[in-house]
């Protein structure tokens, strides 16, 4: 029996002001996943597209473990170094979910690295589920910027955590007990970073069918600007395993140029990120 029922809808653009479209995506059972490349020219879409092409390997299965999903992660990280060794400077967040089970429950496994972000929307109230590895988002947490000054932030593009681009930082995964009702959204930061929370849950309120939403919200960060390449991909369950009225909890599980609204990592790490 599988984990969990679920409808699912993506929608993905390159914006106003870009050729290329970097972000990748994987939205089927049991992966959704939205992966934002970095690097200029087409090293960033050939990252982005590698890592995606790992975690495919695991689509069709009833569920997803952690073991398989730090195995492929193990995979992209290799892959991506291998553009790298071909003279790009490649790079790629990833963030999203897999649907796993755990004594018969389903859950949502989110895993995360980079500035993509993962959201639950439930009972009508946004929950921001991954950490944003960002030099805005480490400031924020010191008490030395606001959340309203992030936005204006001439760092606000600058990732602490990728896959390649020098980075050897570890993923967060988080574990949490899905509901039937859950409706989760997995995005670049070409629209979290363009529409506000406020927006964005009111149109996963406003929008019954996934893909209509997903659209939606593609549409709107290109109204709002379109700075940057936009993805979206909105998971609904429709019928979960085992799930029961336990309040869920959220706990951790275990040398190129870039264009002024590109994601990019820190600078003042060499590179790393």
């Amino acid at each position: 029996m599988i984990a969990m029922d679920v409808q699912v809808g993506a929608a993905t653009h390159p914006g106003l002001r870009r050729r290329v479209n970097e972000d990748s995506h994987l939205a089927e059972y049991p992966l959704f996943l939205v992966a934002d490349g970095m690097g200029g020219h087409d090293a960033g879409a050939a990252a982005s597209s590698a890592v995606v092409a790992e975690f495919r390997a695991l689509v069709g299965q009833d569920s997803v473990g952690i073991d398989e999903m730090r195995a492929a992660l193990a995979r992209a990280r290799a892959a991506v170094h291998r553009i790298g060794h071909e003279g790009r400077a490649a790079g790629t967040t990833l963030t999203g979910v897999a649907v796993t089970e755990v004594g018969g429950h389903g859950y949502w496994l989110t895993v995360n690295v980079g500035d993509s972000r993962t959201y639950r929307f439930a009972d009508g109230e946004l929950e921001q589920i991954s950490v944003d590895h960002s030099v805005v988002q480490e400031l924020i947490d010191a008490g030395e910027l606001t959340g309203e000054a992030a936005g204006r932030d001439s760092r606000r593009n600058e990732i602490t955590r990728a896959i390649g681009a020098g980075s050897g930082g570890e993923a967060d995964f988080w574990l949490i007990a899905a509901e039937p009702g859950d409706r989760m959204l997995i995005c670049s930061d070409g629209l979290s970073g363009e529409v506000p929370e406020d927006r964005i849950s009111g149109i996963l309120r406003e929008v019954v069918d996934p893909q209509d939403a997903a659209t939606r919200l593609v549409h709107e960060a290109m109204l709002h600007g379109g700075r940057d390449n936009i993805t979206a991909v909105v998971v609904d369950a429709v019928r979960v395993a085992g799930q029961d009225d336990d309040a869920y909890d959220t706990a951790p599980a275990g040398g190129a140029s870039y264009a002024e609204e590109d994601t990019r990592p820190r600078a003042a790490a060499g590179g790393d990120a």
